[in-house]
Order: structure tokens, then sequence, then C-alpha cells
């Protein structure tokens, strides 16, 4: 869909929309919980207050059932990396925010706004501030987003999400035009 691209609000702010089938408890309980948010983004506790903890265990291989080799471009990554941040706003149902490790020592701040809209949907803005000021940074987290926004619509919607690299490859060629022509 259309919509469904990150946009650069400003040079080191990018923002994304879905429009999310389900509660908003739903939704909350897949940003927030550990066992839910494992199945879109990483699992991981997040301590629910402000100065909480956030744990983040990643490995895009537990998405799907299909394996995929790493791509050359993150042959240097390990497939499982653990990360932390720091819970910056805590409003269940409506907004949460955190810190998000760089891996260069500083780290930037991911945002979700949540509202329920008609026929049980949630409306889910991220903003992802202080994104470093890279072609390929910009680039990988546009397309990194929008496929783990993505996979979270797929599982709400309780269907089997594909090979992250598969879908997260093509959209950074994308995002490479969309951004740098």
């Amino acid at each position: 869909m259309k919509n469904d691209y990150a946009t650069f609000i400003e040079e080191d702010t990018l923002t994304l929309e879905r429009i999310l089938p389900g509660s908003i408890e739903q939704v909350w309980a897949c940003l927030t919980e550990s066992d839910h948010k494992g199945k879109w983004l990483s699992g991981g506790d997040i301590e629910p207050e402000v100065g909480g903890k956030v744990t983040h265990h990643f490995d895009n291989q537990t998405f799907s059932e299909e394996h995929e080799p790493t791509p050359e471009k993150y042959s240097d990554m390990p497939e499982q990396v653990t990360m932390y941040g720091e819970v910056l706003a805590w409003e269940p149902y409506s907004l949460l925010s955190y810190t998000w490790e760089e891996g260069d020592g500083n780290s930037s701040e991911v945002i979700f706004k949540l509202s329920e809209v008609e026929n049980e949907m949630v409306k889910l803005i991220l903003i992802h501030t202080k994104v470093p000021d890279s072609k390929d940074f910009k680039v990988g987290v546009s397309a990194g987003w929008h496929t783990h926004l993505n996979i979270l619509r797929n599982v709400l919607e309780g269907r089997k999400p594909g090979g992250f690299w598969s879908v997260h490859m093509p959209l950074e060629a994308e995002y490479e035009e969309r951004l740098y022509g």
C-alpha cells in the first residue's frame, strides 16, 4: 500500500502509519509483552514504567518457517542480537516510547502512538527520532520498520509472514530510490 511507506518528516525523524486489525489491547500487548513482541519485532521484556528497562532479543529467522540466509550486506551482524533501552513514556493503550541503541554508542527514540478506529481496528503511528545521518542507515531503518510492521499486521490477521530478508531487501532497494532517487 502506498501509505505503508516510511517518510522522513525531519532530517533525522521517520514516521510510518498502519491501520491494524484487532483491539487496542491486542496491539498494546504486541508492543509490550515479550511473547507477543517476539512474533514481529523482538523478544524481551519492557518494564511497565517510565525509566523501566527495555530488552530486545532480535532473531529475524523466527518470524517465518522459511529459513533464509543473512544477506551479504548484513553478514557482519550476528543472526541473534540483544539490545537494551529505557522507557521514556508509558501510557497504556495510547503511547509507548523508549530509547533504541544504534550500535555506535548513541541511541535514538522510538515512539508508538495508538488510537482506536472503527470496526475493531487500531491506528498505529511509529515515529523514530535521532536516526543517524547515513544513507545506508536511513534506508535500512526505513525498510526494517516497514518489514516489521508488515509482519505485525500478518500476525494480527492470523497469517504466517514470509521470510524477513526476502521482504526487507527489496524494500531497501525501494527506499534507496524513494529517499535518494
